[in-house]
Order: C-alpha cells, then sequence, then structure tokens
C-alpha cells in the first residue's frame, strides 16, 4: 500500500498518510488515455490553409490553350503558381476530441496519486496558506520541499496564497475542484492539504 507523506506547518515529516489499496490496482494504461485526450483537447486547431476554391483571383483563364508555345494554364491561382493556392495544406475542420468516460478519468487520478506516492513526491499538509502574499515565501516552500517544481491542491484557494504563487514558474496552485491526472503528473511533486486528499479519496 502506497503512503503519502505527511508534513507539519514547518514542512518537516510527521508521519504517513495510506493511499486506498485499490489505487495500486489501476491499469496505468486509464492514466495514457486520459493524457492523451487532456493534450488533445488542447490543440487550438487555427491552422488553416486555402484551397483552389477559397483563395481569390483566377477566375479567368489567362491565355488561350494552344498557339503561344508556353505551357497551358487554366488559372493564376492554381497551386503551381505563386500567390495560388496550397493543395493538400492543414484545415482547421478537424476534431481533435477523443471521448473518455467518468470512471476512466477517476482511475486515471486514482493512477497519478499512486505514481506520486510511489515516488516519495506525494506529500500531505493540514492547512498551507502564505500569508504575507509574497513570492519569496512561497518560493521558501517549494525549496524545502527539494523538488523541481511542485502542484499545490489546496481545499479551497485563499487570495493570498494565489497572489505569493501565481508569478513562480515552478509553481501551480489549484483547489479540489481543478485536480486531474494530467496535473499531478507533470509535475514533480504534489502539496495537497489533508481536507482535499480526503475529499479526493472518498469520492472513489
Amino acid at each position: 500500500m502506497s503512503k503519502a507523506i505527511v508534513l507539519n506547518e514547518k514542512l518537516e515529516k510527521t508521519g504517513d498518510f495510506e493511499l486506498p489499496a485499490k489505487y495500486a490496482e489501476v491499469n496505468s494504461h486509464n492514466l495514457y488515455l486520459y493524457v492523451k485526450s487532456y493534450l488533445a483537447s488542447l490543440r487550438a486547431n487555427t491552422v488553416h490553409t486555402k484551397g483552389r476554391s477559397e483563395v481569390s483571383g483566377g477566375g479567368k483563364k489567362p491565355w488561350r490553350q494552344k498557339g503561344r508555345g508556353g505551357a497551358r494554364a487554366g488559372s493564376t491561382r492554381t497551386n503551381v503558381w505563386v500567390g495560388g493556392a496550397v493543395a493538400f495544406g492543414p484545415k482547421n475542420q478537424r476534431n481533435y476530441f477523443q471521448k473518455i468516460n467518468k470512471k476512466q478519468k477517476r482511475l486515471a487520478l486514482e493512477r497519478a496519486l499512486e505514481d506520486k506516492a510511489n515516488k516519495n513526491a506525494l506529500f500531505v499538509v493540514d492547512l498551507l496558506s502564505i500569508e504575507s502574499g509574497k513570492t519569496k515565501d512561497a518560493n521558501a516552500v517549494i525549496k524545502k520541499l527539494g523538488f523541481k517544481d511542485v502542484l499545490i491542491v489546496k481545499d479551497l484557494v485563499d487570495e493570498k496564497t494565489f497572489l505569493a504563487c501565481r508569478n513562480l514558474a515552478n509553481c501551480y496552485v489549484i483547489d479540489t475542484s481543478e485536480v486531474n491526472a494530467y496535473l499531478v503528473s507533470v509535475f514533480n511533486a504534489v502539496l495537497i492539504e489533508k481536507s482535499a486528499l480526503d475529499s479526493i479519496t472518498k469520492e472513489g
């Protein structure tokens, strides 16, 4: 059974928090499918090239078919002409959505938490609040944990903590409702309030 590391307000280890045993039985393929779906949903899908039916101009045949000694041409906007259309270019009609059901999302999150616990990178605190609202104090928290970057999960994000962390590239603060398997996986460590972790584990 995997365990999260319990910390006190000084970020010193005081014990362990056992994750549900069923987390270890979750197939890692669920996490792969969720991350794949999540990243696909982030694609902007804005790139678009114009085909011959969309590009302007080229309505009139530029010269007669025969008799001038040159290659025949039917339009000035064919894809072989400068200023013409693009052949087989990208279109923004493509749908990148990949369906994943609610149960699979849940399994993916359980697997992500399990993986973090196995790497000793899942930390639990009773309450994390940076009252000063200063970035240097938030940075001190990240440095004390000793990881490159940290995902902070609060039961409810307060303004001071948000202000302290928002300018840090190696820190991201979310509340319980925003937790997902991708965010848990992509950060090197997760620091979560006990009430938030209780809420997550009870949902399953």
